[in-house]
């Protein structure tokens, strides 16, 4: 078996707002092979930019674009085409945006595999060790208390026994931070509340809500500093009255690494549209090796959803499943299959692969761009 043919597919929403959402575009990246099986995967950064990565012509040996470098290959090899993929692009790929590229594409090869072999995703990542994982409701702050509180009240009145919530307004005053918290706790009652500050203080101003926040109860406080703060996060975690979560926007076992060996985070948050099936289930490893804990991140389609309870049933000490409730058409339509929360608890697919369809006619009607 070879693969014979890679494409990318860009869908976007008609109106996308000015906001920190995931779900308003994406890129899937679809493997195709000489027998006539296909892998989809998906990547969760600028679609453009990981369509260009995937078509760039060849430049030398370690400045390629990944479908030449995929195309004739046995797609069974999932591991080795990893290594492949990020030997020969070092010159413009080890970091950030070329790692997610890699992650598409690894996740339609993990896909694949398991198509061919008729088995989920993770039973190849060496069994489930979850059927159903607790989740919680993950959406934006609203506009102010009022508001953030009557978001609240609608998702516990889902189902949902844990709500976080994230990013802006937050960060704007001491003031406006309190009445969102205080609000929120006051929307969702006894539910666990988790806060997603969106990487908006310095490490004495995080310490400060951190204490602040305690007051209501949180269960974590997520992304109060930076993303390249790793001292901060250090220094933030040892003195914190409460956990600290972080790790979205990191990519790949090499951008891991620091964090998990300075034990800088309490929660590591694994996007497997950011780094694949192969690279995270190392990584989730390590994680539970240091004594902290894994959980997802996603914000984007039920393809990525699908992706991350396959990763995140393999991990014991998974507890919470990130699961998006924004209610755009990609989040909720792109597949065949709804998967989202039932009275607050997610099922892990097991059908063949990832256990998802895609909705093809979804794609006809918001397909932008297409290469191959």
């Amino acid at each position: 078996m070879k693969i014979t043919q890679v494409i990318s597919q860009i869908l976007r929403i008609e109106n996308v707002e000015a906001k920190t959402s995931g779900a308003q575009d994406t890129i899937l990246i679809r493997i195709r092979t000489d027998d006539g099986l296909e892998g989809i995967g998906e990547a969760d950064a600028s679609p453009e930019i990981i369509q260009s990565i995937i078509d760039a012509p060849f430049s030398h040996n370690i400045s390629c674009g990944l479908r030449e470098l995929l195309i004739g290959e046995n797609p069974l090899d999932t591991r080795r085409l990893w290594e492949k993929m990020y030997r020969r692009t070092m010159y413009n790929a080890r970091r950030s945006i070329g790692i997610v590229a890699m992650a598409g594409v690894d996740m339609a090869l993990w896909d694949l595999k398991g198509k061919y072999l008729n088995q989920p995703i993770h039973a190849l990542l060496g069994g489930k060790q979850h059927d159903t994982i607790k989740a919680y409701a993950s959406i934006l702050f609203g506009r102010d208390g009022a508001e953030t509180k009557a978001i609240g009240e609608r998702w516990t009145g889902e189902g949902y026994k844990a709500v976080k919530f994230g990013w802006e307004p937050m960060g704007q005053s001491e003031a406006l931070d309190l009445e969102l918290v205080r609000s929120a706790r006051a929307g969702v009652g006894d539910a666990e509340l988790l806060i997603d500050a969106g990487c908006v203080y310095d490490s004495r101003t995080a310490l400060r809500r951190a204490h602040q926040f305690s007051e209501y109860n949180i269960g974590w406080l997520e992304e109060p500093l930076h993303q390249d703060d790793i001292d901060g996060y250090v220094w933030l975690r040892d003195h914190s009255p409460v956990p600290i979560a972080a790790g979205e926007g990191e990519c790949g076992r090499n951008a891991f690494r620091p964090w998990i060996d300075r034990h800088a985070l309490d929660i590591f948050q694994i996007d497997l549209a950011r780094n694949g099936f192969t690279e995270s289930d190392y990584i989730g490893q390590r994680i539970q090796e240091s004594g902290a804990r894994p959980v997802n991140h996603f914000y984007k389609s039920p393809l990525s959803a699908a992706a991350c309870l396959h990763w995140l049933c393999t991990c014991r000490d998974a507890f919470l499943f990130e699961d998006c409730v924004e209610t755009t058409p990609i989040r909720n339509e792109l597949t065949n299959e709804r998967v989202q929360a039932v009275n607050g608890w997610i099922t892990v697919p097991d059908g063949p692969g990832l256990g998802v369809t895609i909705n093809e006619d979804f794609i006809k009607h918001y397909l932008v761009s297409e290469s191959k």
